[in-house]
């Protein structure tokens, strides 16, 4: 890939493959690495300040090792109406319990961003919402689409770019990619905030 003219070398701090796939789509060269981070909830913290804050953590983690780089973090909490948070679920079962919460309801996403710039530590941090609304799934349904698609390494036990899509009645929000983990349009909101235009400083 041919080098851009980027302000500073570009890193995302994250070892999700999907992340990295939807940051592929911008065309810009960068460098991954994994954060080592405490990702556990502060004390009556609300989902969208933890995304925020954990987003932030994990670009920070990351200056020691990239010093002069624009270090992209990302995190996602999802919940449903009354605070219950879904997480990664790991197991079949976990899934199945989490899409039966889910059924009839709407489950918002709340997936922090942040652009930080080791150079001279300075961070821009957004938190980008996104509302799924399921249907109400039979038994059946969960079952099938779990042993069809296996989600298990999703936060709210599907994936909206694939079978997934079948669970909703509705999607809200002003960017789908935040759902899969990298909301793309604030990331380029961020980058013009900060000088750079990926459509034109090529």
């Amino acid at each position: 890939m041919p080098s851009l003219p980027l302000p500073a070398p570009l890193v995302l701090a994250s070892s999700s493959p999907y992340r990295q796939e939807l940051l592929a789509r911008l065309g810009l060269p960068f460098e991954t690495a994994s954060p080592d981070i405490d990702e556990s909830p502060r004390h009556g913290e609300a989902p969208q300040d933890l995304a925020r804050r954990l987003a932030e953590e994990k670009a920070r983690a990351l200056a020691t090792r990239f010093p002069a780089h624009w270090i992209i973090g990302s995190d996602q909490v999802a919940a449903l109406p009354d605070g219950t948070r879904l997480n990664k679920p790991g197991s079949h079962q976990r899934a199945l319990q989490q899409l039966q919460l889910s059924s009839g309801k709407t489950v918002t996403f709340h997936t922090g961003l942040a652009l930080y710039d080791s150079r001279n530590d300075t961070c821009a941090c957004v938190c980008e919402p996104f509302r799924a609304h399921f249907r109400e799934l039979t038994e059946t349904e969960i079952r099938h689409y779990l042993l069809t698609e296996q989600p298990y390494d999703c936060a709210g036990s599907f994936k909206m770019e694939g079978l997934g899509i079948a669970l909703f009645n509705r999607l809200e929000g002003r960017d789908p990619n935040s759902l899969v983990g990298l909301p793309l349009i604030a990331l380029n909101d961020l980058f013009r905030q900060w000088g750079f235009n990926p459509l034109t400083d090529r």
